[in-house]
């Protein structure tokens, strides 16, 4: 006999408690009988665990940009991920103030540098937004786990990022004249718009 129980925890990890009787008939294949059984959880958790959008500010200076995203995330589901060195503290009063009370709702993740992001997130796609990119931000194809990158508002993401993925780079469609728009209304904008691909789920 081989149960398997499953817990999703709210920081996206599967955790399986497992239990194989070794007595009676069949008990051979108990091993394989756990593997197939954790393996079809892990793929059925893994599409609702995805579906969780992973915004990632690289470098970002303005404090009440990164609190309006922080309110974003809270109120949508998404996990924050914050890359160092950051142009404020995590406690700055204008931060906490443009999240208002919805600190209690964010995920929220800080890395050293862009370095350790990519260590400790092996896996999913990077969509980078920058005004060099080739394509405009409906066009691409939000796909389940991926990461939302956006740089700093002085300078956005550095080369060497947008030289690493050229081809998940988009852009926000604007008048030539315009340098850029505001770091938060432009995370907010794409995040609306991999949503509305996704069905919006688990929002009302």
């Amino acid at each position: 006999m081989v149960t398997v129980d499953t817990l999703v925890s709210r920081n996206k990890f599967l955790v399986f408690q497992v239990w194989v009787s070794p007595e009676g008939p069949g008990a051979e294949i108990a091993h394989q009988d756990v593997m197939e059984t954790v393996l079809g959880v892990i793929e059925r958790g893994s599409k609702v665990l995805n579906k969780r959008l992973n915004i990632v500010l690289v470098e970002p200076e303005i404090p009440p940009n990164t609190g309006n995203v922080a309110r974003l995330c809270a109120a949508t589901g998404a996990t924050l991920h914050l890359v160092k060195p950051l142009g404020f503290s995590i406690d700055d009063k204008q931060l906490k103030r443009a999240g208002l009370d919805y600190w209690h709702l964010l995920d929220i993740i800080v890395y050293e540098n862009f370095a350790e992001f990519e260590e400790k997130n092996p896996v999913g796609v990077r969509y980078l937004a920058t005004t060099k990119g080739g394509q405009a931000y409906t066009d691409m194809t939000y796909e389940s786990g991926g990461y939302l990158l956006f740089g700093k508002e002085t300078k956005g993401l550095a080369p060497e990022i947008l030289a690493r993925y050229p081809d998940t780079a988009f852009r926000l469609p604007m008048r030539a004249e315009a340098r850029s728009l505001n770091l938060s209304n432009s995370v907010a904008v794409v995040v609306y718009e991999a949503l509305r691909q996704w069905g919006f789920p688990g929002l009302v």
